[in-house]
């Protein structure tokens, strides 16, 4: 274990690539996050990394389109995926933009980890289980980030992550869900806690590093 915290508020955007083959050279460490177009994605990024303005929301599905790299430090990475689900947007371009998302989990060697963001109100919608599914049988651990909590009283919250938590066993692999709010920071320290412990492994190859059974 390392007692390293990382200071989030430092992450600085430093490029956007159409695939994989347009993104910094495959070292370090990254953890991306994806979700539907609704999500609230870009507000959770906002909410971690306390800078309003960083990753920025868009209501035109081109712009989504493009992955999104931020650093936090030399080797330290968060890549912001591009959303999903978006019902305008044509199917070559959806078709593509899957291939691009199976190439990114299964052949980027610094991804350690997967932050899946859905509205907790709408969890588990069949995307969602394609992604996760995709990172589960490419050993990359997942967090299931439960969205826009404040929406539900705490009664209905509850229930909801407990339904969640029921799902996650069928997808096997390492995935854990927590409840998030960006509005009012509910969950924060649960995804920083988590973050942290993906962003401060050694650096290596992901086979080094997920090489053990349980």
């Amino acid at each position: 274990m390392t007692d390293s915290v990382i200071n989030f508020g430092q992450a600085q955007f430093l490029t956007s690539a159409p695939d994989i083959r347009k993104l910094p050279a495959d070292q370090g460490i990254e953890v991306a996050f994806a979700g539907r177009s609704n999500a609230g994605k870009s507000s959770a990024l906002n909410a971690l990394t306390r800078q309003r303005q960083l990753a920025r929301t868009s209501k035109t599905p081109g712009r989504t389109q493009l992955i999104n790299v931020f650093t936090l430090s030399d080797h330290q990475r968060l890549i912001d995926l591009p959303g999903y689900g978006f019902a305008k947007v044509p199917l070559e371009v959806k078709l593509k933009w899957q291939k691009s998302l199976g190439e990114y989990l299964q052949m980027r060697d610094c991804l350690r980890g997967l932050v899946v963001l859905m509205d907790i109100r709408h969890p588990f919608k069949d995307l969602d289980q394609e992604l996760i599914h995709w990172a589960v049988e490419s050993d990359i651990p997942v967090l299931a980030v439960l969205t826009k909590a404040d929406k539900l009283k705490s009664g209905a919250r509850k229930k909801a992550l407990m339904d969640a938590e029921e799902a996650v066993p069928g997808f096997g692999g390492d995935v854990r869900v927590i409840t998030f709010s960006s509005l009012n920071k509910h969950g924060l320290p649960e995804l920083e806690s988590t973050l942290n412990s993906w962003l401060t492994q050694p650096v290596g190859t992901r086979e080094n590093d997920t090489a053990h059974d349980d």
